[in-house]
């Protein structure tokens, strides 16, 4: 075992500001900071209860970088956004620094989709959408730790 981890900072804008979304997911809910991201924007999506991102000029998105993400987790998070979303490095804005941090964030693959729309509302999704999607969210986590050998049943 070589005593170095890699440690990943990933800007969050959706589910994952909850932090019973995150808590499910790794086990722990990892230190955070309030950030924003210039220059995108956050869509619905028609049909789908999460939103999606995508470079929008002079706009911005209200999130949170979550901190202290290991590479096992950083998988988890990659295979949680599955391949509608493209893990991206972008720099955001912390409220308590003039400085741009780098982190990662998921962007939405699909630069010209017709099912984007409007303004997703984190608010709006909790009261909405936060329960059922709890729910989706367990049993992905659970198929995720199942050893291979039980899956084949």
């Amino acid at each position: 075992m070589s005593g170095t981890v890699a440690m990943h900072s990933v800007f969050v804008y959706g589910s994952l500001m909850a932090d019973d979304v995150v808590r499910l997911l790794l086990n722990r809910v990892p230190p955070t900071s309030s950030a924003i991201l210039p220059d995108f924007h956050r869509f619905s999506i028609k049909g789908r209860v999460y939103p999606a991102i995508l470079p929008v000029q002079a706009d911005k998105v209200h999130g949170k970088v979550l901190f202290g993400i290991t590479d096992d987790e950083l998988y988890l998070l990659d295979e949680f956004e599955d391949i509608e979303y493209e893990r991206e490095n972008v720099q955001v804005l912390l409220p308590d620094s003039s400085e741009k941090l780098e982190t990662k964030t998921y962007v939405w693959a699909k630069k010209d989709d017709p099912d984007l729309y409007g303004t997703w509302e984190f608010e709006e999704w909790k009261q909405l959408h936060m329960e059922g999607f709890l729910k989706m969210t367990k049993e992905f986590a659970q198929e995720m730790n199942l050893p291979e050998s039980e899956t084949m049943t």
